[in-house]
């Protein structure tokens, strides 16, 4: 599949730069309609991964589809295409078709930038709904009248209670990373949000697991779902390398400045938004090309920190779990976590960010001295050789060669 992929700016989609893409593509091959087939096409997508292929047929058979999958494995078009494809009709006004409920405004964006192109060529109009932007701006969009409406759910609610956004004609709805809505305590209000769902409609929910509130939401909210699960909630993406440094806290910094500039596009994740602002400014006070990302920052500044990002014009982007969600960009070459996580889900979360797109990526992890036990956890949840961190210093010459250090291993 490809495609050029960036952050969008505002609450409705803009056209991207896209490559030419002929029509049948791979879609076709899994019954994907012919209008549907040449938005894909004019929006740069050439054929389906794994998920899409396997979920895309069940949704067009109008079955409810639970799916399992890594972030990054191409969910947004395993429930975006069979939305537009079963949605039948032009919306009427304050009356979308389509509802894609997502955790975060970055996600919202990311989902609707994916979603948006294809649309335009297909007749099918897809909009961004979520908190820190002009309210204003979306309710007259909405009152046009769009086919699809991605959601964060507080801002969805406040919505409908004002009665400037009806879900009765609703037909399709999508919950996408479910198991971080969860985690981040959105799930009475997702489901004070189906309950307002009234129509007969198609449920589709991704999710990298399926326990938990996840389960429960599925047994309340979906309709004998078929499962689509492309990998066990603990695999990796397979062109991922995983690498444990034993760094001093003194000597961290120093240490992804060198990283990064050997190794090209880099995410470092930090446990707090202060520490994310602590780590940048040292980034920077070291010549690193280097932006904080995190939610006290104005929704502006967030953008612009995205796009600059996803246009290969920042090199190191420093952020929190929630912030991160947005990040949708195939060519980060290394994450980072600035300490070890403290379980696994959220390692692979935040490790998902890079090796996408069939691409090779580096998930590095700095412990300090008192870390290494964490260490060994992460590596035994992933099936990994339980080994030490590697000790190394800023002056490493390894740090410029990440494979030199598999030499050693």
């Amino acid at each position: 599949m490809s495609r050029h992929s960036r952050s969008v700016v505002g609450s409705v989609t803009r056209e991207m730069t896209t490559p030419e893409v002929k029509t049948p593509t791979g879609f076709a091959d899994i019954g994907v309609p012919e209008r549907i087939d040449a938005g894909l096409a004019a929006a740069g997508f050439s054929a389906p991964f794994a998920i899409q292929t396997e979920a895309i047929p069940v949704a067009m058979a109008g079955e409810d589809v639970m799916g399992r999958a890594r972030t990054g494995s191409g969910k947004t078009l395993a429930f975006g295409v069979p939305m537009m494809a079963r949605i039948d009709a032009p919306a009427t006004p304050g009356k979308p078709h389509g509802l894609v409920i997502v955790p975060t405004r970055e996600l919202a964006l990311q989902v609707s930038e994916v979603l948006g192109p294809i649309g335009k060529h297909c007749g099918v109009r897809v909009l961004a709904v979520y908190g820190g932007a002009d309210r204003q701006k979306q309710v007259v969009e909405i009152e046009k009248g769009v086919e699809i409406i991605v959601a964060t759910p507080l801002r969805l609610i406040d919505l409908m209670k004002s009665s400037e956004c009806d879900l009765s004609a609703i037909q399709v709805v999508a919950i996408d990373e479910a198991d971080r809505m969860a985690d981040e305590g959105f799930m009475p209000q997702v489901e004070w949000i189906m309950r307002h769902v009234t129509a007969v409609h198609q449920t589709m929910l991704f999710s990298a697991t399926l326990d938990g509130q996840v389960a429960n939401l599925v047994k309340r909210y979906m309709k004998n779902p078929v499962e689509v699960s492309i990998d066990s909630p603990t695999d990796t993406v397979g062109t991922m390398r995983h690498l444990f440094l034993a760094v001093h806290h003194m000597d961290k910094n120093r240490v992804i400045a060198n990283i990064a500039a050997a190794a090209g596009q880099t995410v470092v994740f930090c446990d707090t938004k202060r520490s994310c602002d602590k780590v940048a400014e040292a980034l920077q006070k070291l010549g690193a090309d280097a932006s904080a990302l995190h939610g006290d920052m104005p929704q502006n500044a967030r953008e612009k920190a995205l796009g600059k990002f996803a246009d290969n014009k920042l090199k190191i982007l420093v952020a929190t779990d929630v912030a991160a969600r947005g990040i949708d960009i195939d060519d980060v070459a290394v994450v980072i976590h600035y300490a070890p996580p403290l379980d696994v889900k959220t390692y692979l979360h935040r490790s998902g960010r890079t090796a996408r797109a069939g691409k090779d990526g580096w998930a590095v992890t700095m412990a300090e001295y008192n870390q290494h036990t964490t260490c060994r956890i992460i590596q035994r949840g992933l099936r990994l050789d339980i080994q030490p961190p590697i000790e190394v210093f800023s002056n490493d010459v390894r740090l410029r060669d990440l494979f030199s250090f598999l030499d050693n291993q």
